[in-house]
Order: C-alpha cells, then structure tokens, then sequence
C-alpha cells in the first residue's frame, strides 16, 4: 500500500457529477499537478476547494476537489476526491490524467480494502459494505448499516471476551496446581460457561436465518403437476409475461426464475416442469429437475386444481414436502369446486387468470415467516455466508470441548482447543486472515469503492 491509486467512484455514464477518488501518501501531491488554482500542500483537511482540472494549458473542466488527510479519512490515507461535471468522456479524461501523472488504477473493492487493512473497518463491517450497496428493500438496508456501524463486530467481540475469560480460568488452574479444591470448581464453572457460550451461538445462528432471508431472499419454488397454472402464477405475481401458457402439458420444460417483492421481503421465484410420469426424455429430466429444487428452496408453492380431485401426482408431491416450508396455491377457485382439501395445509384459493386473491399468497407467506416480528427486531445478523460457515465450526468445537471436559481431558489441551476457538472467531472480524480471502472478498466491490 505504499503506491497511490485513483478510480472513478460513481456509475460511469452520462449525469451531473461524477466523482474520481483518489487515496495513497502521493494523492494531494498529484491532484495539485492536474488542478489549476493552487498547490494543496498547505491546504487543511477537510476543505472543498474550486477550480479546473488543466492537461497543461488546455483546461478539462471546472471542479470541486475534497482534500482529506490522514488518518481521519475511510482508507486511513490521504485522499482527494475530485466532483466534474458528470459525462464518460471528460471523467475519463480525468483519470487518464491522475495515472499519467503517478497514479494506478485502483483494483476492485481496493479503497475498501486499504481501510481494513488500516484498521478502519474488520472483514463484516466490509461486508455490510456489499450488502448496503445490493440491498433492495429497506429492512436489507437496516441490516446492511448494522454491520457497517459495527453492531455485529461488537456481537462477535462479545463472545471473544466470554471465552477469553474462560480460557484466563484454565490459565489460572495451570499456573496455581496447588490450590486443588479451586481445580474442580474451576472445571465445572469451564462447562456451564461452554454451556452459556454455546446456547448464545445457537441463537446466533437461528436469527441469522432471518438475516439471510431478508438479506437475500427466499429461495421459492413453484411446484405441481401440469396444466394446474404454475406458469399462469408467476407471470401473475411479477405482473409479467415471462413464462410461456398454453394448454399443453409439459410446455414448461426447464426452470424458468424471476424476482417478487412483498413490503421487505424478496421471493427469488423459479417455475419449474410440471411433475408427472412421462416418457419424453426431455421432460423428464425437467420433472426430475423440479422435484430436485424441492429440496433446494426455502419455499414452495404447491399449486393444485379446485375444480379437479387430488390425483397420483399430487399425492406424491405432496409427500415430498413433508417437513419442508410450503403453501398450497389452490387455483382455479372461479370454477366448480372438486378438490378435496383436507389432506391440505397453508391454504390459499386464488384464480390467477382473474387475478384473484393473489395478494393472499403475500399475506399467508409473511405469516409463515413472521416477518412482522422480525421486522421489529434489532437486526443485528451475521449474513454472509463466509461468516455463518465459521460461526457453525465455532459451536461443533465449543461441543467437542465440553464433551472433552466430561471426558476428563487434560486441562493443558482444553486451553489449546478453547485458543483454537477464539482464534475462529477472530477470523470473522478479520482478527486473522489470508490473502486470498481478502482477495475474493473485495473483488465483489465495483472498481472505486
């Protein structure tokens, strides 16, 4: 980190302002030989100044140029900040000018980078970066800037200072054997503090389910048999024609995916074949495809026919969702009514060729997630998928650990397994690292940020 980099930090395109960033020990220095009014080498932190960007004698364009000086910047560096007018040709021009001039074009996700590395943010304040950047829906932008504030950091460091607590115990027996009545007190305080750190874990991990729901949505599949209206469904919730209808059995032959918003939730929606015994090759691997998703989704919509009895295929998707997350779509509800629904579960009647209580199937999936107590929540998760990945680790070796203390491990190796457990989560705020996990981390970030 010891170069300076630059990058353009907005959408490039035509708009009113586009902004160029630059950040580096050379940044202030470089800005000075490209801006027209004065040399900012004296120039105070924090100050917005008014003049042109010149290539020599031509002028570029008429600016406002933001000198920050470290260490009260985002990347910890100097920075300078240039706003032009907006429009592709003239940013570029800009920026072929700070890398003729000593700069280098900035990597994906590098500014954001230079400020962890710094010491600026830790890896989920990073991360919250990226989901308030992608998020969609107000409650994804809450809990993006929970991270981003550090609210989940603090949650992690928590439960670093819980077990480093315990791990200052096993030192203490280690260091004082003398004192034998502390050792077996010692031990069982060890086991109901694993006890108390593990219960909390798990209710880290059951609410971060909620997280990653309204973070990423839900994965829902749309299931049934053919002609019962799946595709007619899905182009009625996006309110587009997007899949094909016709009265053909397997028109539907391969997934077909769109996205539907309910208030601040997002239904990642996929129309699959409709299940039932054939001998088209092609349509079959489609139904084996569909009845594959089942046990992929977060969700599904079992759709069935009112004016039709339950028949073999049904039945045997239904079946199928034994145990799993699921609504039965009772369509066709303007025609005469045959099905026998008692065998049915989370039932909601629509016509999807009417438009017929449609919105019921927004209404029956918010109670069956509980959105409205979420939402009410402090939305302090863990949502990445990185950070969850560790966190189960974590409660397998807090498990492993108690079971050894029952076993009557050595003292000497519980303390290196507990070490082993907070270095874990560590690695979560980014106490601990490797590069290549800096590396796929922040190439999600667009270039300049």
């Amino acid at each position: 980190m010891e170069d300076t980099i630059a990058a353009i930090s907005t959408a490039q395109g035509v708009g009113a302002i586009s902004i160029i960033r630059v950040s580096g020990p050379e940044s202030i220095s470089i800005v000075s030989k490209i801006f027209s009014n004065k040399n900012f080498k004296d120039a105070p932190s924090h100050t917005i100044h008014y003049g042109y960007i010149v290539d020599g004698e031509e002028k570029v364009d008429e600016v406002l140029v933001s000198i920050m000086r470290a260490p009260k910047t985002f990347t910890m560096e100097d920075v300078a900040e240039i706003n032009a007018h907006g429009g592709i040709m003239t940013t570029d021009k800009i920026l072929e000018l700070l890398l003729v001039n000593g700069c280098r074009l900035a990597e994906p996700g590098e500014f954001t980078k230079r400020a962890f590395l710094n010491g600026r943010i830790d890896l989920t304040e990073a991360e919250g970066i990226i989901d308030l950047i992608n998020s969609k829906t107000d409650i994804s932008r809450k809990i993006a800037l929970n991270q981003v504030g550090g609210k989940v950091s603090n949650m992690i460091s928590k439960l670093r200072d819980e077990l480093a607590m315990i791990i200052s115990n096993i030192e203490f027996n280690i260091d004082y054997p003398e004192y034998e009545d502390i050792e077996e007190m010692t031990v069982d305080k060890i086991k109901d503090n694993l006890g108390e750190l593990e219960t909390k874990i798990n209710e880290i991990l059951k609410e971060s389910k909620n997280g990653e729901v309204l973070t990423n949505g839900i994965k829902t599949v749309i299931i049934g048999k053919p002609n019962v209206g799946k595709s007619s469904l899905l182009n009625r919730l996006i309110g587009e024609d997007k899949a094909i209808v016709t009265d053909i059995q397997g028109t539907t032959r391969d997934s077909v995916e769109a996205t539907f918003r309910i208030d601040n939730l997002i239904l990642n929606l996929i129309d699959t074949a409709g299940i039932r015994k054939t001998d088209d090759v092609v349509e079959s691997i489609g139904v084996e495809k569909s009845l594959n998703l089942i046990n992929q989704a977060d969700l599904i919509l079992f759709v069935v026919n009112y004016n039709e009895k339950l028949s073999s295929d049904d039945l045997i998707i239904l079946d199928k969702l034994k145990g799993k997350n699921y609504i039965t779509i009772v369509n066709k509800c303007d025609l005469d009514k045959k099905i026998d629904d008692d065998e049915l579960d989370n039932i909601v009647y629509v016509s999807a060729l009417r438009d017929t209580n449609i919105n019921d199937i927004g209404k029956k999936i918010k109670e069956l997630f509980n959105l409205e107590k979420i939402e009410t929540t402090d939305l302090t998760y863990l949502t990445s998928a990185r950070s969850l990945a560790i966190l189960r680790k974590v409660l397998d070796s807090v498990k492993e650990v108690r079971k050894g203390i029952e076993n009557n491990y050595p003292i000497d190796m519980v303390e290196i397994d507990l070490k082993d457990i907070w270095n874990l989560l560590g690695e979560i705020i980014g106490e601990s690292y490797d590069e290549e996990l800096l590396d796929n981390l922040f190439s999600r970030f667009c270039v300049g940020k």
